[in-house]
């Protein structure tokens, strides 16, 4: 049994793959996952998602298509597309449970055995940019991960993390294992950095400020943009709504964007 080669696989179809990484649970992964898909679609990219979060599936949440159902199709599964135009489709395994709160108990082997099926079976079609939610941690999810996505040579991961220094010393460990499984780092986020207050525009800096940019200079990586706390931006994550659409004037608004910017010319670059 020999695996598919790329050129015949169902991500043949896929330009860039872009990996969403980091060493800490609830930094904001699944946030800046949906945030640049939006970004991206926007800037007139076609986008997938694939949430390979297994244990805490909220990307079907967050685009508010969570009763939807997988379907099969002669190639695999048929990811569900969030809008008419089909510009952004997802598959999580959030699809497959029988009910909303069924908790994923399985040993390693199963879930490994998933990941590698989540990236060989889904029909994505053509897409510009496939966006890769993972789980916390470096542990065999992520192994399965990267080395499932080895052959489609990812464009690389974008790193998260929260400015205090416990999430940035656990995201520098994330540095470490992208350097051992040669995952390129496009850069690194800071999620959560300050809150802008809507009556007086005054910033606070609830969880201190500007590990993330520490972390990428000692690192020698790029800095993608800190992303402040906004209130707007929760509410449009619970409410499964547009954010770059409906809130331009939001202070997390410019920072998603830009992000978005520099993965279209990491993208670019790849392609030239």
């Amino acid at each position: 049994f020999f695996p598919p080669l790329p050129e015949q696989s169902n991500l043949s179809g896929v330009r860039h793959v872009v990996l969403v990484l980091s060493g800490k649970g609830g930094v904001g992964k699944s946030t800046v996952a949906t945030q640049l898909a939006l970004a991206l679609r926007q800037a007139g990219k076609k986008v997938g998602i694939l949430d390979v979060d297994l244990c805490g599936p909220s990307i079907p949440r967050m685009f508010r298509v969570q009763d939807s159902d997988v379907h099969q199709c002669d190639s695999g599964w048929v990811p569900v597309f969030v809008d008419q135009e089909k510009s952004i489709s997802l598959m999580s395994i959030g699809f497959l449970l029988e009910k909303p709160d069924d908790a994923v108990v399985w040993r390693g082997p199963k879930k490994n055995a998933l990941i590698k099926q989540f990236v060989a079976d889904v029909a994505w079609g053509d897409l510009d940019f496939l966006v890769v939610d993972t789980p916390p941690g470096t542990s065999d999810e992520h192994i399965s991960t990267v080395e499932a996505l080895r052959p489609y040579k990812p464009l690389g991961a974008i790193l998260v993390t929260t400015p205090q220094e416990v999430a940035v010393g656990d995201v520098r460990r994330e540095l470490t294992f992208c350097k051992k499984t040669g995952l390129r780092v496009l850069g690194i986020v800071e999620n959560m950095s300050g809150f802008v207050c809507p009556h007086c525009s005054e910033c606070t800096n609830v969880f201190s400020k500007g590990g993330g940019e520490e972390l990428a200079k000692y690192a020698g990586v790029p800095f993608l943009g800190s992303v402040p706390l906004d209130p707007q931006l929760s509410q449009s994550l619970e409410e499964g709504r547009d954010f770059i659409r409906e809130f331009p004037k939001s202070s997390a608004f410019p920072a998603l964007v830009h992000i978005a910017q520099q993965v279209l010319d990491s993208a670019s670059q790849q392609s030239s």
